[in-house]
């Protein structure tokens, strides 16, 4: 997958904190709720609500919101298009850990099943 290095660069550099109140819109506004949307962060980054909310305190950039994350083992099962990238083609780990989350959040608001979108796992 052809990413621009400026791309990459400046999906490293966003505010997780200014991005998480369209998550919440759209999953809202698709009549999902904010639990759902957690649920789905935690699975993926192993952030509880608690470690979330300083995350979103303290500002970090996507960056560091996935270099503090565990990311969860099995989310190289999210495939798909998102963005008008397809998320397993994106060679560069960072853009494509914040297109995991972007897919899941999708996939949430679209109304799929939650055992879908957490590939069959409990979070």
């Amino acid at each position: 997958m052809n990413i621009s290095d400026t791309h990459h660069q400046r999906i490293a550099k966003m505010i997780f904190a200014s991005v998480y109140p369209m998550y919440v819109e759209k999953v809202v506004k698709k009549g999902r709720t904010v639990e759902e949307l957690h649920q789905v962060i935690h699975w993926l980054t192993g952030f509880d609500d608690r470690k979330l909310q300083e995350q979103i305190a303290e500002r970090v950039t996507f960056e560091e919101f996935f270099r503090r994350a565990t990311l969860n083992p099995h989310a190289e099962l999210i495939t798909g298009v998102i963005c008008g990238y397809r998320v397993e083609e994106i060679e560069n780990p960072l853009t494509r850990q914040a297109r995991y989350l972007d897919k899941l959040v999708d996939e949430l608001a679209k109304g799929r099943k939650m055992e879908k979108i957490l590939r069959g796992m409990q979070a």
